[in-house]
């Protein structure tokens, strides 16, 4: 494993660490302890899901990226993208339904809409770049 990966990966695994407190949060929200309309209910389970997945997915792309032969940018793209896309994307869903009764998504929803073209943009890179390695 090169230190690139090794680096991101422990702190992918960190930052694992803040998705099982939302957890918490997402626990009161089910239970009725945090009050929350049912639009806030859907993102926040949204929210949560996307940052679990994306981080174990760019843990993935830590390995996958040193098999390519990318360098530079597209090497940081290959192996970034997905972790970007896991602070924007769940940040997109909280920030966009903060706010006492809230029933629509406010102008934060842009970050879900930038990290999943910055997830298809990392996606892209890392797989052109496994095949052609």
């Amino acid at each position: 494993m090169s230190d690139e990966s090794r680096i991101l990966a422990g702190i992918l695994l960190l930052s694992l660490v803040t998705v099982e407190t939302g957890g918490l949060y997402l626990l009161k929200v089910v239970q009725g302890k945090a009050p929350t309309t049912p639009f806030q209910e859907k993102f926040a389970r949204a929210g949560h899901a996307h940052a679990a997945v994306l981080l174990v997915l760019a843990l993935v792309c830590q390995l996958l990226a040193d098999s390519t032969t990318q360098t530079g940018f597209w090497n940081w793209v290959s192996r970034s993208g997905v972790a970007i896309a896991a602070l924007l994307m769940p940040g997109g869903f909280f920030f966009s339904s903060m706010g006492k009764d809230r029933t629509e998504p406010n102008a934060f929803i842009a970050m879900v809409l930038a990290g999943a073209a910055l997830l298809a943009v990392g996606l892209t890179s890392l797989g052109i770049g496994l095949i052609t390695a």
